[in-house]
């Protein structure tokens, strides 16, 4: 294992992620919580998934939407949390060079992944609810199969570049970093190079593409509530919006990314380092572990295909 405190120029082949560099006495009782939010996570996401998947009714464009969020949750979840436990369980801070760069991409490419896919359930509702009439010719599995592509495709195109610059910088010196993740900036300062361009890069690309959709989100839910309060049928405009309660749920959840990442790059001077990389771990678990859940409570159809499930097993 390369020595922490190794300043030479033999090339880094493996970091140390050290999760709490003040207080790494809390990795202990943190992983308690932290297990059976990843269990929940993952309990949850695959019972929908089976749901969904064995439920008839619910072979629907939406329902396939959350299918594909569910998917991004769970791979996500899969980066990110078994690796903080290995450390917090077993002491295991070592990481090979590639599977660091590996886990760099992945959460580069699927949270732009998971706002995408936001912004086309927000489409979903909004031709659903304004142009009912078109809804069926609109927004078909075709739709859907061409919008996952997309979604997929987009994110790790324009998010690529970011743990490729940072694979390529020398690193050639300390090789200890101070997360529990290999986010990019934490791995970028190791490097003995300028990480100017890869910052720039991250910075512009992330929030280009965050911020387009949060953009189209707010326009098609503007559009939506204006189209709700001109029904005049008692209880219609209510059912509606009960519609798209989950989603409103679902997006307050994920805008926990945009505070860590605001707070990780604007207050890192006045906010404890150790705050943040706490910060930057859960927003991986909360909303993987809470979406499957709210969707599940709060939709008719999922609880009633969840309960057929139950009663033909039973």
């Amino acid at each position: 294992m390369t020595s922490p405190s190794n300043y030479s120029t033999v090339p880094v082949s493996e970091f140390l992620l050290i999760c709490f560099p003040n207080y790494q006495s809390w990795q202990h009782w943190l992983s308690l919580p932290l297990s059976l939010l990843f269990l929940l996570a993952m309990g949850a996401n695959t019972t929908l998934l089976i749901t969904i998947r064995l439920e008839a009714s619910l072979h629907e464009p939406m329902y396939y939407l959350l299918s594909l969020l569910c998917l991004l949750d769970m791979v996500l979840c899969l980066t990110v949390i078994p690796k903080v436990l290995a450390i917090f369980w077993f002491d295991l801070r070592s990481i090979s060079f590639s599977a660091c760069f590996l886990q760099m991409f992945i959460m580069n490419s699927f949270l732009p992944m998971e706002s995408c896919t936001f912004m086309v359930m927000a489409y979903d509702r909004y031709v659903a609810i304004c142009h009912p009439l078109r809804y069926p010719s609109i927004i078909t599995n075709q739709f859907v199969a061409k919008a996952s592509i997309f979604i997929m495709a987009r994110s790790a195109l324009l998010l690529s570049p970011v743990p490729i610059l940072s694979a390529r910088l020398h690193y050639c010196g300390k090789n200890v970093i101070e997360n529990c993740i290999c986010a990019n900036l934490s791995v970028s300062r190791l490097s003995c190079d300028s990480f100017t361009l890869n910052r720039i890069y991250q910075f512009v690309a992330g929030w280009t593409l965050l911020g387009s959709d949060f953009i189209f989100i707010f326009l098609s839910y503007t559009f939506i509530l204006r189209t709700v309060l001109k029904f005049k049928a008692e209880g219609a405009a209510v059912k509606a919006l009960s519609t798209c309660g989950c989603h409103f749920i679902l997006i307050f959840f994920f805008s926990t990314i945009l505070l860590v990442v605001v707070l990780t790059n604007v207050s890192r001077k006045r906010v404890p380092m150790d705050i943040l990389i706490l910060l930057n771990v859960l927003h991986h678990l909360i909303p993987p572990a809470l979406n499957p859940i709210v969707y599940g409570f709060r939709t008719k159809e999922l609880k009633q295909g969840f309960q057929k499930l139950l009663q033909r097993k039973l």
